[in-house]
Order: structure tokens, then sequence, then C-alpha cells
């Protein structure tokens, strides 16, 4: 395996890169991560199981996107493929070095000049790709209110009732958040990240760098939300975004509703404790109304 994807570099790179150092690295996730070097150059692979070479493929096409779209420091993707077993992606390696108030600040005014280019017109991606390792649909739509209600909260949720949880009615939780989202109507489609926590950033020679995306065009405040969910980011990050790019009147009303998105994806995920979180939080944006 390890042959056939040096050899892959080789062909993609057009010098003969042969593994002189492998090293397997700490994942936050089910992939398996490495730093593979020879004397002058490093990459980062990530395995998986064969059936996942779809799952990077989109990963590849969302890191173009975000590199031609936006001014983030963005991994280049070396190679993907499979081999029998197994499919990978390599991936430029990056340095990440610690980062100041100043840095997170840069990272703010970064994320909003890409949310506010506004080239394209309606909701949703070139296919469907992945958040994680969860399916997440992207049939466009001029509408983000059925957009986001269906494509994002229903299918989770039917999601997890196919595995047996039953955490509400969908078709009431459904339009319900059809029907508030029905009232933030001047919401325009910008480039989002799509799974925007602190794992999925970094500062590379002081520029704010991220990588694994789950892309589509929607709501801005959706990458906003997700920020918030996990550990929020430094405070220096929101103010110079507000300052930049201001956030639209009635956010913290949708915030609820756009980080629930997430916490149906790690319930389908983990269970667990999310699937009491995501019932909990469910339960809190019906006491909204």
């Amino acid at each position: 395996m390890w042959h056939a994807i040096s050899k892959h570099i080789s062909e993609e790179l057009h010098f003969d890169f042969v593994i002189q150092h492998k090293q397997q690295l700490k994942s936050h996730s089910n992939h398996s991560f490495f730093k593979i070097s020879d004397n002058n150059h490093h990459y980062f692979v990530k395995l998986a199981p064969y059936h996942f070479k779809e799952n990077f493929e989109c990963e590849t096409f969302n890191l173009a996107e975000l590199t031609n779209k936006s001014i983030f420091f963005i991994p280049d993707c070396i190679c993907t493929g499979s081999t029998l077993a197994h499919s990978y992606v390599v991936l430029e390696w990056l340095e990440f070095q610690n980062n100041s108030e100043q840095n997170w600040a840069e990272f703010g005014i970064t994320l909003a000049k890409m949310h506010n280019k506004h080239e394209q017109a309606m909701f949703g991606w070139e296919h469907d790709n992945f958040i994680a390792s969860t399916l997440q649909p992207n049939k466009w739509h001029k509408n983000w209110c059925y957009f986001f209600s269906e494509q994002r909260i229903g299918w989770q949720l039917q999601l997890l009732q196919e595995k047996g949880f039953n955490l509400c009615n969908i078709n009431d939780v459904v339009s319900l958040v059809k029907n508030k989202l029905h009232r933030h109507t001047t919401v325009l489609p910008s480039l989002l990240h799509g799974d925007l926590w602190r794992g999925n950033t970094g500062f590379v020679k002081g520029k704010p760098a991220i990588f694994d995306g789950a892309c589509y065009y929607g709501d801005r405040e959706t990458d906003i939300a997700m920020t918030e969910l996990f550990g929020p980011f430094p405070d220096t990050f929101y103010q110079a975004y507000e300052k930049t790019y201001p956030l639209q009147k009635g956010y913290l009303l949708r915030k609820k509703i756009y980080q629930l998105y997430h916490l149906l994806n790690h319930a389908n995920l983990f269970q667990g404790h999310y699937l009491i979180d995501a019932q909990e939080h469910i339960k809190s944006i019906f006491d909204q109304e």
C-alpha cells in the first residue's frame, strides 16, 4: 500500500518520492493519519477503508473551492486514490504554529471576506458530499428555509430514525425550523466551510488556515454558530468578523437551529449523550416560540 502511495505522489509531482520516514499521528476521526517524508519533502496522509474513496474525492473538491474563493491558507491536495483494501488522500504538510490574539482577528476578517462573496444565486452544492462520514445532501434550492429544514435537519432526523432513535416527530420539527427561518428573508448564499470548529483550523506563518470542510452555499451564520458550539473561538475573532461583515438581527435566535444540525450529526455518528443533548436542544427550540 505505501509503495502504491509513494508511486502515486511521484507521478503527480514528477520526481521520485520514496518514503524514508512514516509517523502515525493522533486522529479525531475513524481515519488513520500519517506524516510521511523523504529527506526533503513532507506530506499528510489520511487512510480509510476502501468505501471512503468518495469522501476523499469530495474533500479534494472542497479544498479546491476554498482555495479559489478565499485567502485562507489551504493545504494542496497532492493525490487521492485507493488500493484493494484502502482509500487515501495525500495533502500538503502544514507546519502549524502558536497563535496570538491578532492572528485570531485576522481569521475573523478572512472568514468575513469569504462569506461576503455572494456569487452563487442558490443554496446547495454541485454534488452531495459529507460532514465527517455522514452523507450531506446538497440539492440546489432557491429558498434557504426549505433547504436547511429539509436537507439538514430533516435528513439527520431521518437517519436517526432509521437507526431506531426517534427523538421527536420529524414533520413537526422540520415545519418549526422552516417557519422560523422563513422570517429570515434577507439571507444570501455564501461559501461555507460547513464544519468550522477549532480542530479544523490552524495558523501557518501567522496566516489562518482551514481544512476538512463540509462545504456548500448557505447562510454564513451557520459557520459562526458552529464556532460557538464546541468551545468558542477567542473574542477577537468575533469582534473582527462583526466589524468586517456584521451579523444580521436575530442571529441569536437562529443560532440554536443551526447548532442543532451538528448535534444531530454527532448523535448519528456517536450516539451516547449526544442523543440526549440533541433531544434537549430540540425542546429548547420549541420553547422559543
